[in-house]
């Protein structure tokens, strides 16, 4: 048998009071796509880290091409063929391709830097993945997945013989996903390994040769061809089986809370018009970019609009501030928790008290045991695992950071809540139990806006469906006519009807 290009073996690393990856080994093949899955906490992102030199394991060995490496810094990776791609873009907007794929390890002629040169070989890694663009274009006038692309070219720059991807299409419509995973099953012929990380399961089906799971962190099993089904992988995740369908509680939809009329803003949004009413789940569909997270702005008073008027409970409502938005009874859980919903540096109870604080004082001052209790009450009833509520919230799983991030809102007490991709980025186990609460939600009687790129999603939990294209709604199905193919059809259309296959 060949030797497998990368062998990490026995990996241990503990943190004060967890022990993160317990040892764990695995093995990739050159030019395998093999995909690592796990809820969030199971430990891939600390195995991927110590891979890419970022945190140093207690135990083990790593081994690349056969031979025990020793990585401590990310450079030590980079020098063994190792590259890692973030979730997080790491690119410069007003630099040019080139200058960001040769960023810190400029090509130079003496003194100075030589563009000519960095150009011709970007040209060639430009080339080598598909992507028909000059070098010289700037990153900023590049769409999201083309960036993502840029990093796949940085990547090679350093001869990566093995990237690790890390959630590469959360940001991604249904076309661009295509392309990247049509890169990634290119570089695998190419003799390139991938390490694909993602929570979208039939992305994994659709590239990788094989799947290793972990769960708690140890490794649970690598499987490969016909063993890699949904249930079987699911079933490893969580270490039990798991419903797979969307389950979503009937409620008693009454009258209608909120209404918005003509609602357009100067660059973007042209007409919107539509209500939501108590107990109801509001869909939101639509590619990437259509404007769905705009009305939701424009709504909650982050955006200014340039026309049209919001009614609630039948009364016209002046909305120029998230402030004002909070005192009408809106929450907005954000579409990204780390950069618009959460304080990374604080702690548990801050985060999820930060928008109640005043509701929480005696006088001047917090009163400290009502903060604790009503605290202790969002952790109990939303199973959020967190050792105690001073925990610094970026220690916590995706998933439990939701959860802070929807109890935070409902803390405010609303009676319309809006959700953009409120299961975006997190494991299968958890998102079962954000839409079980969503279901609960509804159930009390709040008026529920729920915004989702996951079609399964947006279809299994809406009472109606909007969907959105350019700025625009391009129309409304009820839960009995929305399909998959209908609402893809009003996604990129400019016309008002679109049939359901049959």
């Amino acid at each position: 048998m060949n030797t497998p290009y990368l062998r990490m073996l026995h990996i241990n690393k503990r943190f004060p009071g967890v022990k993160a990856l317990d040892d764990v080994s695995i093995e990739v093949e050159k030019g395998e796509v093999m995909g690592l899955l796990g809820e969030n906490g199971a430990g891939k992102s600390t195995l991927m880290k110590i891979l890419s030199g970022v945190l140093h394991m207690d135990s083990g060995t790593i081994e690349v091409a056969g031979k025990n490496v020793e990585i401590n810094t990310p450079q030590a990776a980079r020098d063994a063929g190792i590259s890692i791609i973030h979730q997080e873009l790491n690119v410069i907007g007003n630099l040019s391709i080139a200058e960001n794929i040769f960023l810190g390890v400029e090509k130079r002629k003496g003194l100075f830097i030589d563009s000519e040169e960095m150009e011709k070989q970007s040209a060639l890694l430009l080339k080598r993945i598909g992507l028909d663009l000059h070098p010289n274009t700037l990153v900023q006038d590049l769409s999201i997945a083309q960036q993502q692309m840029v990093e796949v070219a940085k990547a090679l720059s350093f001869n990566a013989k093995l990237i690790v991807m890390d959630e590469p299409t959360s940001s991604l419509s249904d076309t661009e996903v295509e392309i990247l995973l049509g890169i990634i099953t290119s570089l695998s012929k190419q003799g390139v390994s991938i390490i694909f990380i993602s929570h979208r399961l039939n992305e994994v089906f659709a590239v990788a040769q094989s799947v290793c799971v972990m769960r708690d962190g140890k490794m649970i099993e690598k499987l490969y061809g016909d063993a890699i089904t949904e249930k079987e992988i699911v079933t490893r995740m969580v270490g039990r089986e798991i419903g797979f369908l969307i389950v979503k509680e009937e409620a008693k939809i009454g009258d209608v809370v909120l209404e918005i009329s003509n609602l357009s803003t100067k660059m973007f949004l042209k007409d919107i018009s539509f209500s939501v009413r108590k107990g109801e789940i509001l869909g939101f569909g639509g590619l990437v970019g259509s404007g769905r997270t705009e009305v939701m702005r424009a709504i909650f008073g982050i955006d200014e609009k340039s026309s049209g008027t919001i009614r609630i409970d039948n009364e016209v409502v002046d909305i120029r501030s998230p402030k004002q938005a909070v005192q009408y009874g809106i929450g907005f859980v954000p579409e990204d928790r780390k950069t618009t919903g959460l304080i990374l540096g604080m702690s548990v109870k801050e985060n999820m008290t930060i928008s109640y604080l005043q509701r929480l004082c005696k006088g001047l001052f917090v009163d400290d045991k009502r903060e604790r209790d009503e605290v202790d009450t969002f952790i109990d009833r939303f199973s959020i695992k967190t050792p105690h509520q001073n925990q610094i919230i970026k220690n916590l799983s995706g998933g439990n950071q939701q959860k802070v991030v929807i109890a935070k809102w409902l803390m405010t007490k609303p009676r319309i809540l809006i959700m953009d991709e409120p299961t975006r980025g997190i494991d299968v186990g958890a998102k079962k139990e954000v839409h079980r609460l969503i279901s609960e939600l509804a159930q009390q009687g709040l008026a529920i806006i729920l915004i989702s790129s996951d079609m399964p999603e947006v279809l299994g939990m809406s009472d109606r469906i909007i969907v959105m294209n350019e700025g625009r709604i391009s129309g409304e199905l009820s839960k009995e006519e929305a399909c998959q193919e209908r609402i893809m059809s009003l996604a990129i259309a400019n016309r008002k009807e679109a049939a359901c296959e049959k």
